[in-house]
């Protein structure tokens, strides 16, 4: 009876910290651009710098862009994660603000898919209309161009 070898492990070399701002954006799965705008905003506050003023962002910096990406993709506002992160860091929170801010983020998206769906039914009917031909008519740009 042979034995199989044991399977092989992958052994990532440790993540140095601090990182550049490229290495912090990236591990975020941001960019610079965004690192250095949510820096502006106050989202993330000021990281040392080398003495030839480069940015050091520390892990727990990254963990902080990464909730922040991570609130955007939900569509939260900027004030709305501002309010987040704050309560977040706040070891004391009750988590039933939390809830409220998600659950008027809920209703919010609600009213905007409404929207949206109305869009769709409104675009969907001219499309409807229009005979998509050689002809000059076209009931879209009509309604487009209605006072």
């Amino acid at each position: 009876m042979t034995s199989s070898p044991a399977p092989r492990r992958s052994r990532r070399p440790p993540q140095a910290w601090p990182v550049a701002i490229g290495t912090a954006a990236a591990r975020a799965g941001i960019s610079a651009r965004m690192v250095r705008h949510y820096e502006s905003l106050g989202l993330l506050p000021p990281v040392t710098r080398t003495d030839s003023g480069y940015r050091q962002y520390s892990q727990a910096d990254v963990h902080t862009l990464h909730f922040i990406r991570r609130a955007r993709d939900l569509g939260f506002s900027i004030e709305e994660i501002a309010t987040l992160l704050g309560l977040w860091q706040d070891k004391a929170r009750a988590s039933a603000q939390v809830k409220r801010i998600a659950e008027k983020h809920i209703a919010t998206l609600q009213q905007r898919i409404a929207a949206l769906q109305a869009m769709q039914r409104s675009l969907a009917q001219l499309v409807g209309c229009c005979h998509g031909d050689d002809r000059p008519d076209c009931p879209i740009l009509d309604d487009l161009a209605a006072s």
